[in-house]
């Protein structure tokens, strides 16, 4: 089964290539294509895209105004067309070596849809904000009293499903709130979910990291919004 790696960037020039890198270097991966998204950076990442990510195995797409992380994904997920899809950061908190992993239950007709988790995994985990594994902790067990899904972590950026299960979905959030949106609608469509411990090499503000307490908020309204409102 071909596999599309969708990649959302938005002001990732220090780290766009080295992803794309390893990405690229990933040992059995039937590779259809990566699919970047520039969410009108300013830093020089799409002048980047534009020169050195032209043709084969790249499709890349450019929003002219900063819309956030869902929207480049619903923008990925569009042009995607693998039989598999998987979403991929563009900073380097998360290794692709081990997106053969995740990919691994569909591939075996056990899943449909796979979750990373970064309190399951046991590789290497940089110790970095307390208070965001609570606040992760505390959304995900929020999220999975709604879903009745016994996810570990919501938030983790590696999703994988089969392109036949993300065309039944339609995504609504713009920003950060696509995750507990994804995590909702993959639950209501009743499909085999796994999940597959990572590592984390998290990254600090300082080096670049965007999500704030404001997306927390957000991520409690979704959960909420989809849980309760869109029964």
């Amino acid at each position: 089964m071909r596999v599309s790696i969708v990649i959302p960037v938005y002001n990732e020039s220090a780290t766009v290539r080295e992803i794309v890198r390893r990405v690229r270097a990933v040992e059995g991966l039937d590779l259809a294509e990566i699919v970047l998204v520039d969410d009108c950076s300013t830093d020089g990442s799409r002048e980047l895209i534009e020169t050195e990510f032209q043709g084969p195995p790249f499709k890349c797409f450019f929003h002219p105004v900063n819309r956030g992380k869902g929207a480049a994904l619903r923008t990925g997920f569009a042009g995607a067309t693998g039989e598999i899809v998987a979403i991929q950061d563009a900073d380097l908190e998360y290794d692709p070596a081990e997106l053969p992993g995740l990919i691994r239950p569909i591939l075996r007709d056990q899943a449909d849809v796979v979750f990373g988790s970064r309190f399951m995994g046991g590789g290497p985990h940089r110790v970095v904000f307390y208070r965001h594994m609570l606040a992760n902790k505390f959304l995900t067990v929020l999220s999975n009293l709604f879903t009745n899904i016994n996810l570990t972590d919501i938030e983790c950026c590696y999703k994988v499903f089969r392109k036949e299960v993300l065309d039944r979905i339609e995504v609504e959030e713009s920003r950060f709130g696509v995750e507990p949106e994804l995590t909702a609608k993959v639950a209501r469509l009743g499909v085999r979910i796994y999940e597959v411990g990572i590592s984390y090499y998290g990254r600090t503000y300082t080096e670049g990291k965007k999500i704030g307490w404001r997306d927390g908020v957000r991520a409690l309204y979704v959960i909420l919004k989809y849980g309760i409102l869109r029964r």
